[in-house]
């Protein structure tokens, strides 16, 4: 199937954009266009114009601080992959992106792009939710920023405005002792995962663990965020604790059935998973990775 017409714009500043995003209430934007080129392809998604943002260059960065990374929106997967700076400091990125389809889609596919499509099924939304990540947009009426926790309302359906563009993800820092892990299990490598799970978990001066946060996807209609810490109550990650945050984790997923995997596989998936990640996460937490990251 071919898409359905439209007209094409290729601005050539920010503001240009925003003014055609302005006067089109049915106009798209694209960036890597890995999901969004499918779509029309499928007629799924048929705007009236496709305003192209790639000759914006000053979009296409990834910069890091002590304060986290600030990703701009014409920044590539395989960009944001193969910082240095970006890994040290918040290590999961590097971690989720690697899980992230195949080297050819993440030369192309834009990190904050994947964030705004907001396919549950999909690993940077989930990583956002967790790490409490946000994103600046802008259009002609300003500049505000969307928190994680107000970004996803539905199945592929963020609280991005068609008159905005979607500028930055702006990453946090990891904390001092703490360790993140993500897994996943797909039918094959860098299909949609049948269930995914990444984890943050955080421990004392002592070693004892504090807090324990995971995010799953492909259970549920927008990326689920679940605090597994009451399972940890002795401060430890022991075989109990584990197995009672597979319990928490077990009955706060709710994912449907589908051609590809039954409600109840993929719910034993998000306790195989859940175990594996905070057991990965735990150990990052109390021996950091010797390069720096953890």
């Amino acid at each position: 199937m071919k898409p359905a017409p439209f007209s094409y714009v290729r601005p050539a500043t920010l503001d240009e954009a925003l003014a055609v995003l302005a006067a089109d209430p049915h106009a798209k934007v694209l960036a890597g266009g890995q999901s969004l080129v499918p779509l029309l392809s499928m007629r799924l998604a048929q705007p009236s114009t496709l305003v192209d943002i790639n000759g914006l260059a000053e979009l296409a960065y990834v910069r890091t601080d002590e304060d986290g990374v600030r990703i701009g929106a014409l920044a590539r997967h395989a960009d944001v992959e193969s910082d240095a700076d970006a890994w040290r400091v918040q290590p999961l990125l590097r971690q989720a992106l690697r899980l992230v389809a195949h080297p050819t889609i993440r030369n192309r596919g834009t990190t904050l792009g994947s964030v705004v499509h907001a396919d549950a099924a999909a690993e940077m939304p989930a990583v956002v939710s967790l790490l409490g990540a946000k994103v600046l947009v802008a259009s002609t009426e300003g500049r505000r920023t969307i928190d994680a926790t107000d970004l996803f309302i539905g199945p592929l359906e963020c609280t991005v405005r068609t008159s905005e563009v979607a500028l930055e993800l702006q990453v946090p820092a990891l904390g001092a002792r703490t360790g993140s892990a993500i897994d996943e299990v797909a039918r094959r490598h860098g299909d949609y995962a049948l269930c995914g799970v990444a984890s943050v978990v955080s421990v004392g001066q002592t070693g004892a663990i504090e807090t324990v946060r995971a995010s799953y996807l492909s259970v549920s209609l927008t990326p689920l965020v679940l605090d597994l810490s009451e399972a940890f109550i002795d401060g430890t990650a022991s075989d109990a604790n584990l197995e009672a945050a597979v319990e928490i984790a077990t009955a706060g997923v709710d994912p449907d059935t589908d051609i590809h995997a039954t409600a109840d596989y993929r719910r034993h998936l998000a306790g195989v998973l859940t175990r594996r990640v905070v057991r990965d996460a735990y150990s990052r937490a109390v021996a950091p990775d010797p390069e720096g990251a953890r």
